[in-house]
């Protein structure tokens, strides 16, 4: 058995030998070798000479094994690398977003601050009046609830509800987008101050704190009386003024509260302590109107001693500005620097705060009425503004609202366009936003009964504000 082992051995050897001496290498040709790489072949393989040639069949079956070793091998040779570079792909991409964001953020940071400082030096105009169209009246909506004519009015902050108040002693918060009823602050009869929670007398003046926390309202009986605005709860009252209170308003964010009456006098009140402050006096004459915004300070109308006034609480001082002819009813503040003003004399006024005459005068901007040879201009009852912007907005009893464009550096009021209202238009406001403008109609002046329009309503009409594309926010140099 091993003498047979040994010799098969010794055969399986030679013939291993004949075959190797059969076989020889040969260099492969550049065009055979680009073909074989093709085909997915290595380079370095051994390639018999006395083999015979391929079937088609065989080749391709050679090929897609090749094919698929070759897809297997790089598979797993490139898959952490691939991994890698997609994780470092991923985080390439997420760093430059955190960069983006950051950038924009900075932006938006810097864009907020320089409007906040154009903004203190009234020489931030939003240019909306060109964009604006005149509404439908078809889209205008009415609110009926006050029985006597409405005398002023205020936009809760967020533009959701409207505080409304009339001779009838009542205030009512309406829900802006419903048009309903929230809640109604009944008047009460005179004589029962002492049991009724509310006014007993025609309420003439009102303001909301601009956090949306307070409401103050003003009547004819000296009062005023503080509400929480969300409940409509009673939480104040103060006392002081000698005559009726005809303007309120709250220095923009804080809850410092200013006054103005038929009194002469301009008091300042901390509502949030409850607290009297300090009472400045200057007007000859009985106070029709105030307005303020962010700084410390309040404008005033003083009715028939024809004057505008600007009063520097911490300093103590006031500026006097003279312009119109005859009882100024009306002044509301454009932005820190720059107001408008209304009067019996049917003029509308545009003011700086650096020049103590007008920058411009409109003359009978509601035109006049009357018999021919004894016309009298339209009053000019109400007006308002759209803060920071260059749209004002004038009412009187001539039977429309009129919308302005302020031109440029407010040295010019032109008229874009009429929205019809019969009444005496004794409250105008703009919403926060631009929306709509908020009107409190009634058939008789609120500060007197000079005329009476019977065929007008007793109402609130909110009128939506179309624009034929959004009003852009750039700064104009309004000194």
């Amino acid at each position: 058995m091993a003498a047979s082992g040994a010799k098969n051995k010794q055969q399986q050897q030679r013939a291993a030998a004949a075959g190797g001496a059969g076989r020889r290498r040969r260099k492969v040709p550049d065009a055979e070798e680009k073909s074989w790489q093709k085909a997915g072949l290595k380079l370095n393989e051994e390639i018999s000479s006395d083999s015979d040639a391929e079937s088609p069949a065989v080749g391709g079956k050679r090929k897609k094994d090749s094919e698929a070793e070759e897809e297997i091998e790089e598979t797993a040779q490139e898959k952490k690398l691939r991994l890698a570079k997609l994780y470092l792909e991923q985080l390439r991409q997420q760093e430059e977003e955190k960069a983006e964001e950051e950038a924009l953020e900075k932006d938006l940071v810097a864009g907020r601050l320089k409007e906040d400082v154009l903004e203190q030096k009234g020489k931030l105009q939003r240019l909306i009046a060109k964009d604006l169209q005149p509404p439908d009246t078809a889209a205008i909506r009415v609110l009926r609830g006050h029985q006597l004519p409405i005398t002023c009015l205020v936009i809760s902050p967020d533009d959701k509800c409207i505080f409304s108040a009339a001779k009838d002693c009542s205030i009512i918060k309406w829900d802006v987008e419903s048009g309903k009823k929230l809640h109604v602050i009944p008047g009460g009869k005179k004589g029962t101050e002492a049991q009724h929670v509310g006014h007993t007398a025609h309420i003439l003046s009102m303001a909301i704190s601009s956090d949306g926390k307070y409401l103050a309202t003003g009547d004819r009986n000296k009062l005023i009386m503080i509400w929480e605005a969300v409940t409509c709860k009673h939480l104040y009252k103060f006392t002081g003024h000698r005559d009726a209170v005809t303007g309120l308003s709250f220095q923009k964010g804080t809850h410092q509260l200013y006054s103005a009456s038929h009194d002469r006098s301009v008091k300042v009140w901390n509502v949030a302590e409850n607290a009297y402050v300090e009472t400045l006096f200057g007007h000859q004459d009985a106070i029709t109107g105030l307005d303020s915004l962010s700084r410390e300070c309040c404008v005033t109308s003083g009715g028939r001693d024809g004057t505008v006034r600007v009063w520097k609480i911490p300093e103590e001082s006031q500026l006097v500005f003279y312009g119109h002819q005859g009882s100024i009813d009306c002044v509301q503040l454009i932005n820190e620097e720059h107001m408008v003003s209304g009067a019996d004399d049917g003029s509308v006024a545009l003011w700086g705060l650096s020049k103590k005459k007008p920058l411009t005068t409109v003359r009978q901007a509601h035109s006049n009425h009357g018999a021919q040879g004894l016309e009298q201009p339209y009053w000019i009852s109400s007006v308002a503004t759209l803060l920071n912007s260059d749209v004002v907005a004038t009412g009187s009893h001539s039977a429309s609202v009129r919308l302005w464009k302020c031109g440029e550096g407010f040295r010019r009021l032109e008229p874009l366009f009429d929205i019809p209202l019969i009444g005496f238009v004794n409250s105008l406001k703009f919403s926060n936003a631009g929306d709509f403008l908020v009107v409190g109609i009634g058939q008789e002046h609120r500060l007197g009964r000079w005329w009476r329009i019977k065929e007008a309503k007793n109402s609130i009409c909110i009128i939506p504000l179309q624009r034929t594309a959004a009003g852009s926010a750039q700064p104009a140099d309004g000194s």
